[in-house]
Protein backbone atom coordinates (compact mmCIF):
# COMPACT_ATOMS: atom_id res chain seq x y z
CA UNK A 1 0.00 0.00 0.00
CA UNK A 2 1.47 3.67 -0.79
CA UNK A 3 2.08 5.80 1.59
CA UNK A 4 -0.63 9.00 1.91
CA UNK A 5 -0.86 12.04 4.04
CA UNK A 6 -3.68 13.23 6.01
CA UNK A 7 -4.42 16.34 7.88
CA UNK A 8 -7.63 16.83 9.56
CA UNK A 9 -8.31 20.76 8.60
CA UNK A 10 -11.40 20.64 10.96
CA UNK A 11 -12.92 18.95 13.58
CA UNK A 12 -16.80 18.81 13.52
CA UNK A 13 -18.09 16.49 15.91
CA UNK A 14 -18.24 12.49 17.44
CA UNK A 15 -21.37 10.43 16.18
CA UNK A 16 -20.05 7.86 18.94
CA UNK A 17 -17.75 6.24 20.54
CA UNK A 18 -16.93 2.59 21.01
CA UNK A 19 -15.61 0.51 24.72
CA UNK A 20 -12.20 0.19 23.10
CA UNK A 21 -12.08 4.61 22.78
CA UNK A 22 -12.40 4.71 18.92
CA UNK A 23 -14.21 7.82 18.10
CA UNK A 24 -16.83 8.13 14.46
CA UNK A 25 -16.00 11.30 13.87
CA UNK A 26 -17.28 13.78 11.08
CA UNK A 27 -14.41 15.43 10.26
CA UNK A 28 -12.74 17.87 7.00
CA UNK A 29 -9.90 16.42 6.23
CA UNK A 30 -7.05 17.49 3.67
CA UNK A 31 -5.89 13.92 1.97
CA UNK A 32 -2.44 14.19 -0.04
CA UNK A 33 -2.21 17.99 -0.08
CA UNK A 34 -5.73 18.13 -1.48
CA UNK A 35 -8.78 20.51 -0.71
CA UNK A 36 -10.10 19.59 2.02
CA UNK A 37 -13.12 17.22 2.27
CA UNK A 38 -15.93 16.24 5.07
CA UNK A 39 -14.81 12.64 6.32
CA UNK A 40 -17.18 9.97 8.30
CA UNK A 41 -14.67 7.31 9.71
CA UNK A 42 -13.37 5.92 12.96
CA UNK A 43 -10.18 6.93 14.55
CA UNK A 44 -8.35 5.38 17.60
CA UNK A 45 -8.03 8.13 20.31
CA UNK A 46 -4.67 9.21 19.44
CA UNK A 47 -5.73 9.74 15.69
CA UNK A 48 -2.49 7.41 14.62
CA UNK A 49 -4.94 4.97 13.45
CA UNK A 50 -8.02 5.07 11.19
CA UNK A 51 -10.67 2.53 9.91
CA UNK A 52 -12.66 2.05 6.39
CA UNK A 53 -14.90 5.49 5.95
CA UNK A 54 -16.04 7.63 3.42
CA UNK A 55 -15.49 11.14 2.33
CA UNK A 56 -17.97 13.63 0.36
CA UNK A 57 -17.31 16.65 -1.50
CA UNK A 58 -19.39 19.82 -0.66
CA UNK A 59 -21.74 19.06 -2.80
CA UNK A 60 -22.06 15.43 -1.75
CA UNK A 61 -22.67 16.41 2.09
CA UNK A 62 -25.62 18.65 0.72
CA UNK A 63 -27.16 16.35 -1.57
CA UNK A 64 -26.95 13.66 1.73
CA UNK A 65 -28.36 16.14 3.81
CA UNK A 66 -31.26 16.58 1.44
CA UNK A 67 -32.39 12.80 1.40
CA UNK A 68 -32.28 12.74 5.02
Amino acid sequence: MADFQYEIVETIGVLSESSKGWKKELNKISWNGGTPKYDIRDWSPDHEKMGKGVTLTDEELQALKALI
